[in-house]
């Protein structure tokens, strides 16, 4: 693959692009807003820039790293630029509407023999697959990406009811190419990772909610008595809480299982826009940082 857009340019979004030019891949970071993108343009800058000063990268290849990258902004609801891309990726909020109106979109102008991929870290890839032409549906699948996306070496790449072979071995090749481990899965709830790795974090935030330990004494346990590199409620202000509630709620409901049930401590924390890293405060506060 030579050129991939990337529909997002959040976290997310920034660090796949920022993970694709870095092995030579022109990338289209595609957002609805101008604003959106030159943010995104300076974190990914800002990364670069940290493995310069580490050593880890010259200059010179920051330089083209950033010169591969062309931001797109949709605000005219315009993706004629996308005709020539080989995939097609959607990193948008886990809204399914949302993700409707960008693949839609995206849909009406790819060229025929481009693969259109979903970063949906819960959403069923067969469901979304159903929102592009019937035509196209073969040659959509969901490509996982973890965060932070230059540094996490998985991606799970998940087959719909409707994916071909050839498009999953496309996805598995390109995911080796950018030096990531390609993990397949059927499309089931969660997939893999969040399925086991989300309803701990919930479990983690209930111990909270009933008082049996502080978020700092959890997530100490954690590290220390089951070797995790990160406490689970650390590891829940990455993500993002609304990211997890939304994920505990699709496995709620795809599942029809009480063990899924989100915690209402999250949700009131989502409510109250104290969603972690992102807005400077969650289970731990980085307003000072």
């Amino acid at each position: 693959m030579e050129e991939v857009a990337v529909l997002g340019s959040g976290i997310m979004g920034a660090g796949i692009a920022q993970t694709m030019a870095a092995a030579g891949i022109r990338v289209l970071l595609v957002d609805v807003s101008e604003q959106f993108l030159t943010k995104a343009m300076k974190d990914i800058s800002g990364s670069l820039n940290r493995m310069v000063k580490k050593k880890s990268l010259s200059e010179e290849d920051a330089r083209q790293i950033v010169g591969r990258i062309q931001t797109v902004s949709t605000a005219g609801n315009d993706y004629s630029k996308l005709s020539q891309a080989d995939l097609i990726l959607e990193v948008v909020p886990e809204k399914i509407e949302i993700k409707e109106k960008v693949l839609v979109a995206a849909a009406a102008c790819a060229k025929s023999s481009a693969i259109i991929a979903s970063n949906t870290s819960s959403i069923s890839i067969t469901k979304c697959a159903s929102l592009v032409p019937a035509e196209r549906a073969a040659k959509f699948a969901g490509l996982h990406f973890f965060n932070p996306v230059p540094l996490m070496k998985l991606v799970e790449v998940i087959r719909g009811l409707q994916t071909s072979d050839e498009t999953v071995e496309a996805l598995t090749a390109l995911c080796k190419k950018i030096g990531k481990v390609p993990v397949p899965c059927i499309d089931s709830p969660g997939f893999v990772c969040n399925r086991i790795l989300v309803p701990m974090i919930n479990e983690a935030i209930f111990a909270v909610f009933e008082g049996v330990a502080t978020p700092a004494d959890i997530d100490s346990v954690m590290k220390l008595g089951a070797n995790h590199p990160m406490g689970p409620l650390s590891l829940a202000d990455m993500i993002g809480l609304d990211t997890i509630l939304s994920v505990m709620e699709v496995l709620h409901r795809e599942f029809g299982d009480d063990k899924y049930r989100p915690c209402p401590l999250l949700r009131k924390m989502v409510d109250a826009k104290q969603l972690g890293r992102k807005t400077g405060k969650g289970f731990f506060n980085y307003s000072k940082m």
